[in-house]
């Protein structure tokens, strides 16, 4: 993997390919969630995104262990220090929400989980509009100066919640978002793209998009008259039938030729060529899935070829 970059304007220098935990403890056991951590550090990377929710989606889960076996690992490899970790407050059944003693609760539980002393970036999950910006920003910078947080970041806000957010951290002179986490891919542009990319790209913040293969379609498994067996295979099978999707995946199968590369790595270059994204997110339940995602870190599209993706995707 090639070598680290800012993550916008905070001091956090992070790999191409931001590795998603949301499958630890779901479809990867603790066994096989270290050997893609392993496979994913040895590779150069650094990133590591995680929520305080994962993986209470699953029967007899309670949310969390996600972070627990994310923080086994870094323990049990002792290299805490070397690896950015993210995780995300708002959806975790004991801590809903954003009120400032959720918040602190929620982190201070995330902590413990993680066996660390400090989170590297953490994100608001879910915005709550009813919430004033004030309480929320506010709860996050007193995690910032108790040494907790090193930076915080949002996903799944609007523009004006955002702006809002940053007026009040300037104003103040408090902590101040350093980066989005949007749902943003090749068949999912619509949220990202407009009010708050531009908004992002003139506060100079950074883009973690999540979903980047949009639940596996964009590895080019997903086609008409095909099953594949994947907890996923729902969230995926839905672009397959449309015309956008037919668009879309004609146009990487022939972008992916030519570099002969994976479906998936193209479509992660993709993103990364857009404006404002520093590290696409993406996730992996074995060792094999990973080649494909790692390899964004070393295609770089030509302006023709994210020029045909962009369109082919309208």
């Amino acid at each position: 993997m090639t070598s680290l970059s800012k993550l916008g304007t905070s001091g956090l220098e992070v790999s191409p390919l931001a590795l998603g935990g949301n499958v630890f403890g779901w479809t990867a056991d603790e066994k096989a969630s270290f050997a893609v951590l392993d496979a994913y550090a040895a590779a150069g990377g650094n990133f590591v995104d995680t929520a305080d929710a994962y993986t209470a989606w699953i029967e007899g889960n309670q949310g969390g262990e996600s972070e627990t076996i994310i923080g086994r690992w870094a323990k049990a490899r002792g290299n805490r220090s070397d690896i950015v970790i993210a995780t995300k407050v708002s959806q975790h059944p004991d801590f809903q929400g954003l009120s400032a003693a959720t918040i602190k609760a929620a982190a201070d539980a995330s902590l413990r989980r993680l066996d660390t002393d400090y989170i590297d970036l953490y994100y608001t999950h879910f915005d709550k509009p009813e919430v004033p910006v004030e309480e929320i920003v506010g709860a996050l910078d007193e995690l910032v100066k108790a040494g907790k947080v090193r930076h915080i970041a949002a996903s799944n806000i609007t523009p004006e919640r955002l702006r809002a957010s940053l007026e009040f951290s300037d104003r103040e002179g408090l902590a101040r978002y350093v980066a989005l986490q949007p749902h943003y891919n090749l068949v999912s542009r619509d949220t990202y793209e407009g009010p708050l990319q531009d908004l992002a790209a003139r506060e100079g913040l950074a883009a973690v998009p999540y979903f980047a293969l949009a639940s596996g379609f964009l590895t080019g498994k997903y086609r008409p008259g095909t099953t594949v067996d994947s907890a996923r295979a729902g969230s995926a099978a839905k672009h397959a039938g449309t015309e956008r999707g037919g668009r879309v995946l004609a146009a990487l199968d022939g972008i992916a030729a030519a570099h002969q590369v994976p479906v998936a790595t193209v479509a992660l270059a993709w993103l990364a060529a857009q404006p404002t994204v520093a590290a696409p997110l993406a996730s992996a339940r074995t060792v094999d899935q990973l080649p494909a995602l790692l390899g964004v870190a070393d295609l770089r599209l030509a302006e023709d070829e994210v020029e045909l993706l962009t369109r082919a995707s309208a």
